[in-house]
């Protein structure tokens, strides 16, 4: 599930800092976010357009707007307000140009194919005793006592006991460097934390998918438990902001609903 891919538009802008040959697109577009604001088209607390218009007016998909608005973001160039939108923090320099690292999306695409490889291997390399852990693991997870954080250790350490079950070194080393720059980038660390904000819990029934997959030793269905799995989370990460901001809402809407209500009462 490729996010935000296809060809290159070189923006010919005389502000707009120069396209690499094979950008992906949200740094294209985040390039051409950043030409305007260079340019002076916004001034410092002024408004970006919406996500959904800026998908329009670029013709790009909402993931690839979301990404390179947490570019300018992690670089002080913006300010996103959940439920209001991006709002112009600093202006770029003279010296100034936009930097990417990996995001969110594009790390948990390369997850989903490496770790949906690393399940299919485990499947038939499991022992009994890992399988149990794996179900512990998935116990923790949906204990919403132990607190959010223990919940999210929870499921790193059961994708990397998945990992280790493959018997590969090489495989062990690609999974736990997917998580590292998971926290490491500042544009994933960002996402995630956005998604945390807004209570994006690991999903349970997935995990569990997962292990009841392991347990057939069918690499085919292991593999696929793990692909629909992150597949689910891409959705998340890109839903999590616009989930917390129409619970908000929601919230706002039943708060004047009861006031209008005990009103009428009187």
């Amino acid at each position: 599930m490729a996010v935000g891919e296809g060809p290159e538009t070189r923006n010919t802008a005389k502000t707009a800092p120069t396209a690499a040959p094979h950008d992906r697109l949200y740094h294209e577009l985040a390039r051409k976010l950043f030409a305007q604001l260079a340019s002076g088209k916004y001034k410092i607390g002024d408004r970006l357009p919406a996500e959904r218009d800026l998908a329009d007016t670029f013709a790009v998909s909402r993931p690839t707007v979301r990404e390179a608005v947490i570019a300018l973001e992690v670089q002080g160039y913006v300010d996103v307000r959940v439920g209001s939108g991006a709002y112009v923090k600093k202006l770029p320099g003279a010296s100034d140009a936009p930097a990417f690292d990996v995001t969110a999306f594009e790390l948990t695409e390369a997850r989903l194919l490496i770790e949906g490889e690393a399940a299919a291997l485990a499947a038939t390399n499991l022992t009994a005793d890992e399988l149990g852990q794996l179900d512990a693991l998935v116990v923790q997870m949906a204990d919403e006592r132990e607190g959010m954080s223990a919940q999210f250790a929870a499921d790193k350490a059961f994708h990397l006991l998945i990992a280790q079950g493959t018997r590969n070194a090489a495989m062990v080393h690609a999974v736990e460097e997917l998580w590292r720059m998971r926290a490491s980038s500042p544009e994933s660390a960002l996402l995630h934390d956005k998604a945390r904000d807004a209570k994006v819990t690991p999903v349970v029934d997935e995990h569990s998918a997962i292990v009841t997959a392991l347990r057939t030793q069918d690499p085919g269905k292991a593999r696929a438990a793990m692909r629909a799995h992150l597949a689910a989370v891409l959705d998340h990460l890109l839903f999590a902001t616009e989930e917390k901001a129409v619970q908000a809402a929601r919230q706002a809407v039943a708060s004047k609903r009861a006031r209008f209500g005990r009103t009428s009462l009187l």
